[in-house]
Order: C-alpha cells, then structure tokens, then sequence
C-alpha cells in the first residue's frame, strides 16, 4: 500500500467514530427528553409555544424595519436579533420534538389497551360460543325422542295378557314405568322375530307358487296354437250352426280402433241383432238375427295413424326443405282455394264406418253406411236400397228409393239436411259454408236418430263441451229404429210395385178389402203421375189442405185422373214419408158439367171424407202397405155413385150417359142432398152413413 492510502484510514476511522458519536448523543438526547416529557406539563409547553411563536413573529418584524431603514449600525443589531430567532428556532425544534414522543407514547398506550380489550373481546365470543353450543346440547336432549315411540306397541293390557311372565315381570313392571317400557319393547322384539320367520316361510311358498305359475305359463303358451288350429277346424260348425265366433272375435277387435259413436252404434246395434234372434227353442235364443248383419269397413292403418304423434327426423326435414323450394316456385294458392281445403278439412270422415244390412223376408235389403265426422263430431249415414227381384220401371216412383230421400222423417220433423250440433253453426261461419245440405251427398245425412243410435245428445239449453256417447241411450233407440228402418223398406217397395201398376192403369186391392168395393167398377184410372211441392201449391182444390199445414215440403205428392164418359175427377195425393202410418190425404176437383171441388160441392167434400177420415177401413191387416190402391179403388167406387145419382135431365132426348147400376135405398138425404156412398156388404147396396 502506499503512503497516501496509510495516512487516509485514520482519517475514515476517526470520521465514523464521529458519527458513531453523534448518533449516541442523539439518542441520548432522545432518551433524556422522553424522560423529560413525563416531567413536563403539556398545558405549560403549548402556552410557551405560543409565547415563542409570538416573539419570533416580533423579531421577523423587527429585522424587516431595520432592513427596510438601510443603516449601517442596524447589522449589527439585526446580527444579534437573528441570533435571538435562531434561539427560538431551537425551542420550537425542541417543543415539536417533545409533541410528537408524547403524541407516540399516546399511541403506544392507546394500542395497548386495544389488545386488551380484543383479548377481552375474544374471551367473550369464546364464552357466548360455549354457551350456545351448550343450550343447543340442552335443548337436543330435551327434545330427544326415542326410535320405541315411534313403534306401535300393544296396549298394557294386552301385554300383561299374553306376554309370558319372565317378559312381563308384572311385580316389577307394575310399579316402575320405564322398566314396564323396556318389557314391552323386549316383547315387541319377540314377536318380530317370529313374524320374520313366518316371512322367510311366505317367501319360501311365494317362490314355490311362482315357479308352478310359470310352469302353467307354458303350457298355456303351447296350448294356444293348438286352440287357435281347433278354432280353424271348427269354422264349418260355426257356419252350419250359425254362431260365428271367430268372426266376431276379429270385429271386436277391429272394433277397438272405432271412434267412440261408432263403437257405441257397432255394440249396440250387434247386441240387439243377437237379442232379436227367433225363438224357436231355449237353445236358440242366443242366435244371431241373419235380417241385421253389423260390419266393420274402412282401414285400420289409417285409424291408427290418427293417434300416433308425427316423427321428426332429419329425413323429413331434408324432404320438407325440399318440398318449400318447390312451393316457393309454384304459385300461392288463391283464398278461394285455401277456403276449400279448410271445408274439406271441417268436413274430413274417420277412415272407419259402421255398416248395417237390415234384411226383410221377401230378401229385399237396406245398405246403411254410418260415418264420423271428427272435426263436427256428428254421426252421418248413406243409405241403398236392395230390391229382392228387379223392379218393373215406374216413372212416379223415382223418388221412392233415391238414397236421399228413402229415410226422409223417419221420426217425425227429422228431415237431416240440418246439423243438430249446435257448435257447428260457428265452425261453419269460420270456412265459409252456408248450409250443411250443400255438402249432404258427400258427407251423408245426420239425422237425429243416427245421432241417438251413435249414443250421441246435442242439448240446446248448455253447450257439448265434448264428445259422450251413452250406450243407454243407443239402446233405448235400437229397436224402435230398426223397425222402423225395416218398416221403411217394405212400404217403399210396396209403393213402388203398387206405382209401377198404376201408371198402366191396374189398381191392385189386398184381399182382405174386396169386400170394401162392389164386384163392378165403371170408373178407370186413367192417369197416374208424380207432381212437385210447387205445382201442387198452386192447385185450387188444394188450398185447403195447405193453409192447414199438412202439405209440407218433405211429403211426395202425386196426381190422378178418374174416367167415366164425360166425367174426369182430379186428384192430388199427398204421400207422408212415413206410409202408411200417415195416410195419404186427397184432395179431389170434378170436372163434369163445369169444376166440382169441396169449395162448391158438398158431396165432393163427402167423397174425400170417405177417403181421407175413414181411412182406417181401408189399410186392411197390418201393415197396411196397400192403404193407397184400395182408397183409389175406393175413389172409383164412388165416382160411379156420385155420377149414377146425378139427376136426369129429361129435356135431352136419348139414354141416359151414366145409368143406374148400384142399388141405393135412397138417392139423396137432408138438404144439402148427401149422396149414398156407403157400401153395404154382404147386401150390396149403397147407403148413408
């Protein structure tokens, strides 16, 4: 080392041991004044701040006048007066360090007393958590219940009566209440362990059972191919003894798919074809009625459709994307177009219809096909006519059979070209469809009785909120229906055979009505045809029938021409749908020597009495179906009265143009000159009644 670098360490030595100097006099010094502070009184060294504070305010004030004078003694003094300041400088110096130890010594002890009360602070929470943890230990236990009251024991009674005695220890138990607990919990354990042996027992013969179950499974399993090869084997039995089980059997099952008034139409309607069998034993009355065949027609598939809920896939996203893109190249159907598929969708059938095939004895049939509309829930039916033989073509009997008018008012007023649902009328107004007879001939008719027969009652004072169908109801109509229909049938064929004679000319009269009518007739039919509602309304002689309302709309009506020389007697019938129940009602105008009708003639109004009032003669034995032909032959009969008991006019030379062949016993009665037109049978003479 150099002699520089020797000679610099003491010096750096001797700098730092005067720090080191400084430092522990200054601590000194700090340790001195904070004795000092506990020495002071704080109250004495603000007043004494304020004092110095003060006269250092005087002595700034001084020293800026002296300087503000410029004289040349002034230094000196303004010399001395900054020493003075300096003087003061230091015991603010000396005053601000005393505030800030005492200031620290407040926080020390202020800090100090923190802790303390946080330790007492956290002693309390350590003391209230105790407690609570020991009032919820009290309360658990004070609201500690015990699994054995949950058990239903025996009464006491019950216990000490058949508890054996080294359980129910009576001399202890008696006396001591949960001793008498404790015995009767051991006898409640007691007793589960016999019923758990009696359950292992149970479980033991349930497997047992089960297991012969399963054995009689199988072999039923195996038994029914052969029951269902026994059932081929005897369906040539069934045929012959006609008691087709397994055909029912397949109905009844396709019957499950049927809308519920269209089940209700096919039980009913099947039952009641079993009950009207013929009786000709015990045997069998359980028969089926070969006259009324229910079937079941339409798809199956297609039912069953109806219920299933539609499969998304993405197969029928890509397709109905594809279909958009077609549809968007095509032209948006018109509003009268979208009108049409909403009526064809308010008027859409249930895939499956109920078939009735009522037969009579002559073979002749009447096809009835029963629809469901779903969205007018109504029953609709098609009717055909079957005759037994081809019928001999009769131009007035055209309308007899037509298929929309064959069940016309078969009750009465019930001509089913309205719906009788009334909820339909604001279906209607929301497609555009004016009248439901605009759509009859496809949908079919919805009379009130096919509603009856289907269960179904449409009540106008409270809505139909939806579909019921009362089998009591159904069946309360069944039979009166069926004859009524098969009733129909036979007097429209009737009608039809008795037209088809007419029209030639032939008046055909049962048998038991020959009496009814003298054996010579002169007077002939010799028109016979069918006239409309209209044409019949504007008919003089018939107004009285009409202002009396027996002329409706729904009736047939016919005109006639009776001859005999110059005399033509015209008549318009009036046809009741429901025939021959109604009788047919005739109005008659003679047009002989000028017109004749009941309005001017008084014997014409007696002839129509004879027709129309005592009608009842003249329907023979039940049913009646040739009521028509014998009042015309009967209208013939008195034709030839009235004209026979004309008075002679002598003036006019020659014979006589009407001359008298009918014996009368008098010719004319009473002032109004009744004619005799009563015959008299076994005698034949004519007479008044």
């Amino acid at each position: 080392m150099s002699s520089d670098s020797k000679k610099r360490k003491p010096k750096v030595i001797r700098s730092e041991e005067g720090k080191r100097s400084r430092h522990e006099e200054q601590e000194g010094r700090y340790y001195s004044e904070e004795a000092e502070v506990d020495l002071r009184d704080p109250k004495k060294d603000y007043d004494l701040y304020k004092e110095t504070c003060e006269d250092l305010q005087k002595l700034m004030a001084e020293i800026q006048d002296l300087k503000s004078k410029g004289s040349k003694d002034a230094a000196a003094e303004i010399e001395e007066k900054k020493i003075q300041s300096c003087v003061h400088f230091m015991t603010l110096k000396k005053l601000n360090r005393l505030a800030h130890i005492r200031l620290k010594k407040a926080r020390d002890q202020t800090h100090e007393a923190k802790q303390k009360v946080d330790a007492y602070h956290l002693q309390l929470q350590n003391l209230l958590y105790e407690v609570m943890h020991l009032q919820k230990e009290i309360t658990k236990c004070l609201e500690f219940k015990s699994k054995h009251e949950e058990i239903n024991l025996v009464s006491v009674e019950e216990f000490y009566r058949e508890a054996p005695p080294e359980i129910s220890k009576a001399d202890i138990t008696s006396s001591d209440p949960h001793q008498q607990t404790l015995a009767r919990l051991d006898w409640e354990l007691e007793q589960r362990k016999r019923l758990a042996e009696k359950y292992k027992e149970s479980l033991a013969s349930k497997e047992k059972i089960l297991k012969e179950i399963e054995v009689k499974k199988e072999y039923l399993s195996s038994l029914q191919p052969q029951l269902h090869s026994i059932m081929q084997a005897s369906l040539p039995v069934q045929e012959y003894l006609s008691m087709p089980f397994d055909c029912m059997h397949k109905q009844y099952e396709i019957a499950r798919h049927l809308p519920a008034p269209l089940y209700v139409l096919f039980v009913q309607a099947s039952a009641y074809s079993q009950a009207c069998a013929h009786m000709k034993s015990y045997s069998q009355s359980y028969r089926q009625d070969k006259k009324l065949v229910v079937t079941i027609e339409g798809s199956v598939e297609e039912a069953k459709a109806l219920f299933k809920p539609p499969e998304d896939s993405q197969d029928d996203e890509s397709d109905s994307d594809a279909e958009e893109e077609q549809t968007t190249k095509r032209r948006r159907p018109t509003l009268g177009v979208q009108l049409d598929d909403k009526r064809k969708e308010m008027l859409k059938r249930h895939p499956m219809c109920v078939s009735l095939i009522i037969k009579c004895k002559d073979c002749s049939s009447l096809y009835l096909t029963f629809y469901f509309l779903m969205n007018l829930n109504i029953l609709t039916v098609k009717a055909k006519v079957t005759p037994a033989s081809e019928l001999v073509n009769a131009i007035s009997a055209g309308d007899l059979l037509n298929p929309d008018s064959v069940l016309r008012c078969l009750y009465t007023g019930d001509d089913g070209k309205r719906t009788p649902n009334p909820a339909n009328r604001y279906q209607f107004d929301k497609v555009g469809i004016l009248d439901l007879s605009d759509y009859i001939s496809d949908v079919g008719h919805p009379y009130l009785w096919v509603q009856a027969m289907g269960g179904l009652h449409f009540p106008t004072d409270q809505p139909q909120l939806a579909v019921i169908a009362d089998n009591a109801l159904s069946a309360s109509h069944m039979e009166k229906t069926i004859k009524l229909l098969r009733s129909r049938l036979l007097s429209r064929l009737s009608l039809h055979k008795q037209f088809a004679s007419l029209e030639h000319g032939i008046i055909p009269i049962s048998g038991d009505c020959q009496n009814l009518v003298p054996a010579k007739v002169v007077s002939r039919l010799s028109r016979w045809s069918m006239m409309t509602y209209e044409d019949y309304l504007v008919l003089p002689y018939t107004k009285n029938v009409v202002e009396g309302g027996l002329a409706q709309e729904t009736d047939h009506y016919y005109s006639l021409m009776i001859e005999r020389g110059t005399a033509k007697l015209h008549g318009a019938v009036v046809l009741n749908p429901g025939y021959c129940s109604v009788p047919p009602l005739f109005s008659l105008c003679l047009n002989w020597k000028g017109n004749r009708s009941s309005r001017n003639d008084e014997n014409i109004r007696v002839m129509e009495s004879e027709i129309n009032v005592y009608y009842k003669e003249l329907s023979g034995l039940s049913p009646g179906f040739q009521m028509l032909t014998n009042q015309i032959q009967r209208l013939c009969m008195l034709l030839d009265v009235y004209l026979e008991t004309e008075c002679h006019d002598n003036s006019v030379e020659g014979p006589h143009e009407f001359p008298p062949e009918k014996i009368c016993l008098r010719l004319v009665r009473g002032p109004s000159r009744m004619k005799p037109f009563k015959y008299n049978y076994p005698q034949g003479f004519f007479s008044h009644r």
